[in-house]
């Protein structure tokens, strides 16, 4: 499943103008993973310019125009929510923002040589959150406290990804925006907009006079 995880969020950042590079085509097993093979994508926005703010810690589209360049971790337990308990007892989570992974990132964008790792934002993308409070500021205090910038939910992604698709196109380039573009075009996915409003009961009829 790496590879398809890593494949709709490599369509979100290109979708949103980003060029994207990914080290590795290869699976680690059996042994704890390199500096390099931490990263799973390296995102840069062409549009960036100096002085704009940075984007805020739960990322959508709307705050992407502010992302300069960015350490990328995929992690795809569609599965688990990442509650308070679940980030203290997975370590591996967070290796992608130690020291070594940032010196070898740096490296990795030549034209920003001069810059030091810290100019580099550490997304994670994850599924979800806990709904409730307190532990969803929970979850977000420890992800900020162990060095992630920013988070990306697969549900921010899909939706962004299928409000883009048009029927009418042939994605042949794409095996995720052509099976998004198949999945609308028999109906199997209804219009986000009306999904929306689905649950909200009728409104009452008046009676007539």
């Amino acid at each position: 499943m790496a590879a398809i995880d890593e494949e709709i969020v490599r369509e979100y950042f290109e979708q949103n103008g980003f060029f994207v590079r990914q080290g590795r085509k290869y699976q680690v097993q059996a042994r704890r993973k390199t500096g390099g093979e931490e990263i799973d994508l390296l995102v840069f926005n062409p549009a960036w310019r100096r002085g704009l703010r940075k984007p805020e810690f739960l990322l959508f589209s709307s705050e992407l125009p502010f992302l300069h360049r960015a350490i990328v971790s995929v992690r795809g337990w569609h599965t688990d929510v990442f509650t308070p308990a679940m980030l203290k007892n997975s370590p591996e989570i967070f290796r992608f923002v130690e020291d070594g992974v940032l010196k070898e990132a740096s490296r990795l964008f030549p034209e920003e040589a001069e810059a030091d790792a810290a100019g580099l934002t550490r997304i994670l993308v994850l599924p979800a959150l806990p709904t409730a409070e307190p532990f969803r500021s929970q979850s977000v205090e420890l992800l900020k406290a162990r060095g992630v910038d920013a988070i990306i939910s697969f549900r921010a992604m899909l939706l962004d990804l299928l409000e883009k698709v048009e029927v009418n196109q042939s994605y042949s380039k794409s095996a995720v925006l052509q099976m998004m573009r198949l999945f609308k075009n028999y109906d199997l996915l209804k219009d986000m907009q009306l999904e929306m409003f689905a649950d909200r009961p009728a409104p009452a009829r008046r009676p007539r006079t």
